[in-house]
């Protein structure tokens, strides 16, 4: 599906590398004028540079989506430079692995800031400029971690998860008469450098394995379905998510699935 985004403007949180990256180039590369919003200056600025030496339009602003005045700033800083705003990426998110007993009050209050309450800021922030032009486009990137599956050592992303879902329903109805949708994909097990928190290379194979479709998914695959969801097609779409995960939350058992393809 060939999607022109010309003319939108675009703000994506944690754009300097994986899923944000992947997201940040697919759109520029579709014709919307992309704000890097990430806290790392020097992986923000490549990815500002390379899609700027392609051809697209690209801005870094440096942000800590973890604290309201940044979101206040990108926004402000934002419509000031380009002249307006269309879309908002929600995608920057912090991925601590602590088991509940030795969760910290810090590791705690810092993923649901960055994860969680930077999505109620951004839709604060946004939302004036959207109706202004009469509409626009509020994305998240959740996970099926927390909405449908769960995994030791991240009940705190987990609980942000799941309540970045609760926050996609709640506002596409607070919005639906200003043209204005929400909406969200759930990854599984992307191959980004966040993966790494989880282990390494061999865990990693061991992982695909377990993938009915048998390999983890790229960035551009949530990319592609963010694009879906930021153009004219899904127009009519408000309120949802769309797991991207290969299959992955299908199995009822994994040993037994794997024991399935074996004998084919």
């Amino acid at each position: 599906m060939k999607v022109d985004l010309s003319g939108k403007v675009a703000i994506v949180t944690g754009a300097g590398q994986g899923i944000g990256e992947g997201i940040a180039r697919l759109f520029a590369s579709s014709g919307a004028k992309v704000v890097i919003a990430t806290r790392s200056s020097a992986n923000g600025q490549a990815v500002a540079d390379s899609i700027t030496k392609g051809g697209g339009v690209a801005w870094l602003s440096q942000t800590d989506v973890g604290r309201h005045d940044e979101v206040t700033r990108v926004v402000a800083q934002t419509v000031a430079r380009f002249g307006r705003l269309d879309i908002v990426v929600h995608n920057a998110a912090v991925y601590p692995v602590v088991p509940i007993a030795q969760l910290s009050d810090a590791d705690l209050e810092r993923t649901l800031a960055v994860n969680l309450k930077a999505g109620f800021w951004l839709i604060q922030e946004a939302v004036p400029h959207f109706r202004t032009q009469g509409g626009g486009r509020l994305l998240f990137t959740s996970s099926v971690t927390g909405p449908n599956v769960a995994m030791p050592g991240t009940a705190h992303y987990a609980a942000s998860k799941c309540g970045i879902n609760g926050l996609i329903r709640t506002a596409a109805l607070e919005y639906a008469r200003e043209n204005i949708t929400v909406n969200g994909i759930e990854p599984g097990y992307i191959l980004t450098p966040a993966m790494q928190a989880l282990g390494g290379p061999e865990v990693i194979a061991e992982m695909a394995k377990q993938i009915p479709l048998g390999k983890l998914g790229m960035p551009s695959d949530i990319a592609n379905a963010m694009l879906f969801l930021a153009s004219a097609a899904a127009a009519y779409i408000t309120g949802q998510t769309i797991v991207v995960d290969g299959g992955s939350t299908l199995p009822e058992s994994p040993v037994v699935l794997d024991e399935y393809y074996k004998g084919q």
